[in-house]
């Protein structure tokens, strides 16, 4: 389906992203994947991706919450591949504070991973993809880029401030063969969601237990933590021809949490 085709798949070394990079390449797609981690590591797992589906499949450890970083890893990417098709703004932190404790460099973390390092990328790539009239931008958001939860305000803000980005690049884009979509999932189990787990028990007094069962998936109706692999599937759907009249939208995939 993608063949041809040239992905960049931000916070990709893990979880949703290393989903979404792998169903991409098997679609056909060369892929860039931008993550952190062991670099030996990372090494193996694009080797492994590029062996398994034969595409090219290159590492950048860019730090996004770097300009600089960010428009090297652009120009990288432009210069191995010629260029990026299909953007997929994935990287993300978390932090669980109260927010007159919450710390400020956490804030400004994760505003700068969750949300402007999706303006800086998408940015860079927009005037190639106006030149070959076709392109494909996702923004991770997630069921809080529609509704709130305490002790994450600096989340919620990103992601609602990822779901108003998409919204406003969709308009802009609209009649150049680009298209721009939030995809947004309920709790799916994670690194970064299991990471929530013991801060969520502090700041409310919870066990484990109770955090997943009355916290996380308390506002799910399936009850169940959404999976990789459904949304990497969604995210290849609206990579596909099918989605072409499909831009602007929040796609949720989260077991009906926003519907109450």
């Amino acid at each position: 389906m993608l063949h041809g085709r040239n992905a960049l798949v931000t916070g990709a070394t893990s979880g949703i992203g290393l989903a979404v990079a792998e169903t991409l390449a098997r679609s056909g797609a060369n892929v860039v994947i931008n993550g952190l981690g062991e670099p030996a590591a990372n090494q193996t797992l694009c080797a492994g991706l590029a062996r398994r589906y034969g595409v090219r499949v290159s590492l950048n450890a860019a730090d996004l919450r770097d300009p600089a970083q960010i428009e090297a890893m652009i120009a990288e990417a432009t210069a191995e591949f010629g260029g990026i098709d299909i953007l997929i703004n994935n990287a993300g932190i978390q932090h669980v504070s109260p927010v007159e404790s919450f710390p400020v460099d956490k804030w400004n973390d994760i505003l700068a991973l969750n949300l402007t390092a999706a303006f800086h990328t998408t940015r860079l790539v927009v005037p190639q993809m106006k030149d070959k009239g076709w392109g494909r931008i996702i923004n991770m958001g997630s069921a809080h880029s529609l509704i709130a939860s305490p002790f994450k305000s600096a989340y919620v803000a990103a992601k609602h401030g990822i779901n108003g980005f998409t919204k406003s690049v969709a308009l802009e884009l609209a009649q150049h063969g680009i298209t721009a979509n939030t995809v947004c999932p309920g709790y799916v189990l994670t690194p970064l969601v299991e990471k929530q787990i013991p801060d969520t028990m502090a700041a409310r007094g919870l066990t484990e237990e109770q955090v997943i069962r009355d916290v996380l998936l308390a506002a799910q109706p399936t009850k169940q933590f959404v999976s990789v692999q459904e949304i990497a599937d969604s995210v290849l759907f609206l990579c596909s021809d099918a989605a072409r009249s499909i831009t602007g939208t929040s796609l949720s995939i989260d077991g009906g949490w926003t519907t109450q």
